[in-house]
């Protein structure tokens, strides 16, 4: 269906476009003196039929959907088309020239079926001209649109793919919750109910950002010390924790419970397998156009075997659909007791 956008845009380029024509023409029929009325009247009969046998074309094209159909399809239609209406235009415009009495001289000792030829042929040529303007135009229309719409369905896909990964992230660590204060029931009903308190307080710092995709570092830290508080009821003295935090690295976005995640992979798979516990160091830094985040846990990593769970999943695709190549994360051992993670984010300058 055309918008008055389109209409209006097509008249402007048709009749600029045969307007165009007519000077050319005017232009060298001067140079040559061949400017009278005579030249003026067969020009006007020519561009009048040829602009109402391009629109007839222009028609046929939208109505039929030529510019959807095969590329077969569009030239084997418009090479009929054009034939036909070079014929139709050819013989017309010999018809008129007669009856107005616009022919030279100079024509009268050609044969009839010369002239008409002669017109036919020309007006294939310029139709055919007018016809690869309009199919190039709306093949650089066409790829343009289809960019356009291949940049908004990336958008749309990386906008689910964030979504469901936030979706795994809040149950995976809801669940691991409630497991640890499962343990503590039985155990320690006071340091249960404690646990419950500290479980809330995370829900609602996690509900709070639900609907956005990074937060200031301070908020995530808090989120972070809450979890932490938790899991301290659970491992007791097996858990030592230690924050190096640079103070210009606090109000740095960050990711939503990215460094939540990381760290509950840190005690999960890394301080959660060692009898004795271990510890935990959190770090953060402002470099000059990135922050780096560090955290640094006692464990093991398997290079050749991870078992990381969904942790180091997410934070990975996290990170390469927010910031594309511009952030990294690494994670290696040093030496042989202590794992070390590193994340490294742009920083976003409003």
């Amino acid at each position: 269906m055309l918008t008055s956008n389109t209409f209006n845009r097509y008249w402007f380029f048709q009749i600029g476009g045969w307007g165009l024509f007519i000077l050319m023409n005017a232009f060298f029929a001067f140079t040559f003196k061949r400017f009278d009325n005579l030249f003026i009247g067969r020009l006007m009969v020519f561009v009048t039929i040829a602009l109402l046998a391009s629109h007839i074309i222009r028609i046929g094209i939208v109505q039929f959907g030529l510019m959807q159909q095969s590329l077969v399809v569009q030239i084997t239609s418009l090479i009929i088309g054009m034939l036909f209406f070079a014929i139709w235009v050819g013989l017309l415009e010999t018809m008129l020239i007669k009856i107005f009495n616009l022919r030279y001289s100079e024509e009268d000792r050609l044969p009839r079926t010369y002239l008409v030829l002669s017109n036919i042929f020309h007006a294939f040529v310029y139709l055919f001209i007018w016809n690869l303007i309009y199919v190039v135009y709306h093949f650089r229309e066409q790829s343009r649109n289809q960019q356009m719409d291949t940049l908004k369905l990336q958008t749309h896909v990386k906008d689910l793919e964030l979504k469901t990964i936030k979706g795994h992230i809040n149950p995976h660590f809801i669940f691991n919750a409630l497991n640890s204060i499962r343990a503590l029931i039985d155990e320690n009903p006071a340091r249960a109910r404690l646990a419950v308190t500290g479980l809330s307080n995370i829900l609602r710092s996690s509900m709070q950002v639900e609907n956005v995709e990074t937060v200031v570092l301070s908020k995530e830290l808090d989120i972070v010390k809450d979890y932490l508080t938790l899991e301290q009821i659970r491992f007791e003295e097996r858990l030592m924790v230690e924050f190096n935090i640079e103070d210009d690295a606090l109000l740095h976005q960050v990711p939503v419970m990215m460094l939540q995640t990381l760290v509950e992979n840190a005690i999960k798979h890394g301080i959660g397998k060692h009898v004795n516990g271990g510890h935990v160091q959190i770090s953060a830094s402002s470099k000059e156009n990135h922050i780096e985040l560090i955290i640094r846990n006692t464990g093991f990593f398997d290079v050749h075997h991870p078992q990381t769970g969904f942790g180091l999943q997410s934070t990975s695709s996290r990170l390469y659909l927010l910031y594309g190549k511009k952030a990294t994360f690494t994670i290696h051992n040093i030496g042989e007791q202590q794992v070390e993670a590193i994340v490294k984010i742009p920083i976003i300058r409003g």
